[in-house]
């Protein structure tokens, strides 16, 4: 199957119901045309995945096409943004159609629940590896940063932590139990926190997605907004399962594993006040922000390094 009939049996049929009024051209052309509203900003992202070190050989394309896209789009709800559109990159070892078929379904089901368009993209041959660009906009000015945490916000995160860690363990299970059902549907299918990254607009001081372990990712809003912070490990939501699974470990992994992409917020407690019933529920306190500099966690004894994923480094 050449690259033309590839993209035109599996992913035009994606593109055809998704011409929005500010999508104005999607896949056939040398471009496609992105109409940005007047009083919007333009925010765009990319993220790769690439077998072997994303996700395990002869991976679910199904769950592939699911989750590619919702680590990309991940991004945009950490900043607030309201998604768009998004282009993909897809390098294969060879064309099989059954495959395509599966990995077209998970992409195409994601782009529906994201509200997101697939605008264009590229295929080529190589080892399996997928890339998105997700764009998306916010009214002028308002789109959350790292860099904006101050002194007395609370710290926040939008769900429970340490699953999709978790579920590494899991992956080639042919029968898994409950407990590890539960853990495993958190690394395939993960939500963007789109919705509460709207509502956070105007509110929030700061906030990032957590793709690469909570305390790493925290590091990033402290190191930018040039503050410190301090966490209750006992206020560190973790799902039950998981806490059967793992034991006293939970917690490490709920500190320390990547892949849960909900969101960490810095937020005035004022603030807070007036959006928690508006979430309900939806951000749960876990610290605060100090001026000192540093990362503390109480109630808990770390034995092990508060290490994030890091591509070029180490990972938990």
């Amino acid at each position: 199957m050449g690259e033309f009939e590839l993209i035109r049996r599996f992913f035009v049929p994606l593109a055809n119901k998704a011409m929005t009024d500010q999508l104005v051209l999607g896949p056939g052309d040398d471009c496609a045309i992105q109409r940005v509203p007047e009083g919007r900003d333009l925010v765009f992202s990319v993220d790769t995945l690439v077998e072997g070190v994303h996700f395990p050989a002869n991976y679910s394309p199904f769950c592939l096409g699911w989750r590619a896209l919702a680590v990309a789009t991940s991004d945009l709800a950490a900043m607030g943004a309201t998604p768009v559109c998004f282009t993909l990159a897809l390098t294969l070892p060879e064309a099989q159609p059954e495959w395509l078929a599966d990995f077209a379904q998970g992409l195409a089901k994601a782009s529906d629940n994201f509200g997101i368009a697939l605008a264009g993209g590229d295929t080529t041959r190589g080892p399996l590896a997928v890339s998105i660009q997700v764009h998306g906009t916010v009214t002028q000015g308002s789109a959350i940063r790292r860099s904006g945490a101050r002194p007395g916000d609370l710290i926040c995160v939008s769900g429970p932590l340490g699953a999709a860690g978790a579920a590494l363990e899991f992956l080639e299970a042919t029968a898994p139990a409950s407990d590890e059902k539960a853990v495993l549907a958190r690394y395939h299918f993960p939500e963007p926190r789109l919705a509460l990254g709207q509502q956070l607009i105007g509110r929030a001081s700061a906030a990032i997605d957590i793709s690469d372990g909570l305390l790493a990712d925290l590091e990033h809003i402290l190191e930018q907004s040039g503050v410190g912070a301090e966490l209750d490990a006992n206020s560190i939501p973790m799902l039950p399962e998981l806490r059967r699974l793992k034991g006293v470990a939970a917690l490490s992994l709920a500190l320390t594993a990547g892949d849960d992409y909900e969101l960490c917020v810095a937020i005035a407690p004022d603030q807070y006040a007036a959006l928690a019933p508006e979430v309900q529920g939806g951000l749960i306190i876990i610290g605060r922000i100090q001026q000192a500099s540093g990362l503390r966690v109480t109630g808990a004894d770390m034995t092990e390094s508060p290490a994030g994923f890091d591509h070029f480094g180490r990972s938990v």
